[in-house]
């Protein structure tokens, strides 16, 4: 993984419908990245958000569980 200042910050917004769909932005939260994500189980979103160092403190950890239980959630990751 390249240095922490060369890495870019994205933000992940998940929701349940048919499946788990995962959409990123930009940082400033409205340019949407073309890249979108299609996953039949939640836990391949905590794992996702792993791998991109999105788990910074225990409080995104828990922000993260309720968007699931609720159906729907985001994040801030590295890309």
């Amino acid at each position: 993984m390249p240095p922490r200042d060369q890495t870019h910050r994205v933000y992940l917004s998940f929701q349940i419908g048919d499946g788990w769909q995962c959409q990123f932005l930009e940082a400033d939260l409205q340019t949407p990245l073309p890249k979108r994500l299609h996953f039949v189980s939640s836990s391949k979103i905590v794992e996702l958000v792993e791998r991109a160092e999105g788990f910074i403190d225990q409080e995104t950890q828990l922000m993260v569980d309720q968007g699931v239980e609720m159906g729907r959630g985001a994040v801030s990751a590295t890309h």
